[in-house]
């Protein structure tokens, strides 16, 4: 598996990111939906990473540089590469990358019920706190952090 810079415009990552949007959209109300457009993810403070394996696509996420932090954006796995640890190494390909930024930390906000984003998250260390940024506390996020 590599995990590598990618482009959002690329036809397989925009299938894969509306697929993303798709699901948010379904489970969230609007006013409550927070991902990046894929114009958004071009922006020169948002880095765009994917995993692939055998020109297979198998995930993607983003950090945009808010600051002294990061916040990560746009984790999302192929529904065929669940369980194969695509997340795990974007997630810790980011964490390198915004270190290397020397950000302060890396903040998150993810919906309540994704039960498994949520366990990734815990897993690489990111422990709940309280809205950042423009977001403002509201029945269905969650929001996490994690200190660099």
């Amino acid at each position: 598996m590599m995990v590598k810079r990618g482009d959002p415009r690329d036809p397989q990552v925009t299938a894969l990111l509306q697929a993303s949007h798709a699901l948010m959209t379904s489970l969230f109300p609007p006013e409550e939906n927070h991902y990046l457009s894929i114009d958004a993810l071009c922006a020169p403070e948002v880095d765009f990473f994917v995993a692939s394996e055998d020109d297979t696509l198998l995930g993607c996420g983003a950090v945009k540089q808010i600051g002294n932090y990061g916040e990560l954006k746009s984790m999302f796995t192929a529904k065929a590469a669940r369980g194969k640890g695509a997340a795990s190494a974007i997630l810790d390909h980011i964490v390198k990358h915004t270190r290397a930024l020397r950000l302060s930390s890396l903040k998150l906000e993810t919906g309540k019920g994704l039960n498994a984003a949520h366990s990734l998250y815990a897993k690489h260390g990111f422990t709940p706190c309280g809205p950042f940024g423009d977001y403002a506390a509201n029945e269905t996020s969650i929001f996490m952090e994690k200190p660099l």
